[in-house]
């Protein structure tokens, strides 16, 4: 099986709304990155919605199927979180964290009524957002001495590299991103350079 090499996120985050016999179901779609940056995003939503009853949640990172969480949030197991994944994994999207904020408006809409509401309110998220089709990158810490600079240099234009980070002393340290199908002819040429040390970060 050949590599996939792309992958659909959203472009910015989302919002979406569905309101069911009183109960409004507020979802916000974000992108991101790695799974650091969900607890803040959540934390955020909960000071902006603190009378809000339920913060469910899912999310999903990288191209692996299994890489995902749901959290119900004191709803009925299987009704919040596994509705909310599923409108993901159908619309295939990835990198992506979407929380659905529940204000209950009195009446209990049983296990039916529930997985169509997050469900719902999730696909009027990510119908407001913009989708793209991105590539998977690499991200590489790169660490050599200052005289080696022009060296460096010269393989990031070679290959146009995107560099995200730079501290320059006298041990120099660049992150780099690139295309993963990239990856050995990039870490290759660097290697040859040097004393270069070369250590990968993670996927985006």
């Amino acid at each position: 099986m050949l590599f996939e090499d792309t992958y659909k996120t959203i472009k910015t985050p989302s919002e979406g709304l569905f309101k069911d016999r009183g109960s409004k179901f507020f979802a916000f779609a974000y992108p991101i990155e790695q799974e650091s940056e969900v607890k803040a995003l959540l934390e955020l939503l909960k000071k902006e919605h603190f009378k809000a009853v339920h913060h469910c949640y899912a999310w999903r990172l990288g191209l692996d199927r299994t890489n995902f969480r749901v959290n119900d949030d004191g709803e009925p197991s299987g009704t919040a979180g596994k509705p909310i994944l599923n409108v993901l994994l159908s619309k295939d999207v990835t990198n992506i964290l979407v929380v659905v904020v529940r204000y209950f408006g009195g009446t209990l809409l049983g296990v039916p009524g529930l997985i169509n509401a997050y469900k719902s309110a999730t696909e009027e998220a990510l119908n407001e957002a913009e989708i793209l089709e991105k590539t998977v990158n690499e991200v590489y810490a790169v660490s050599f001495e200052y005289i080696r600079m022009n060296e460096v240099m010269k393989v990031i234009k070679e290959f146009d590299l995107k560099i995200r980070n730079q501290t320059f002393d006298n041990q120099c340290v660049i992150e780099i991103e690139f295309r993963k199908t990239l990856t050995n002819q990039v870490t290759g040429k660097l290697e040859k350079i040097d004393g270069i040390l070369v250590d990968y970060l993670f996927t985006v």
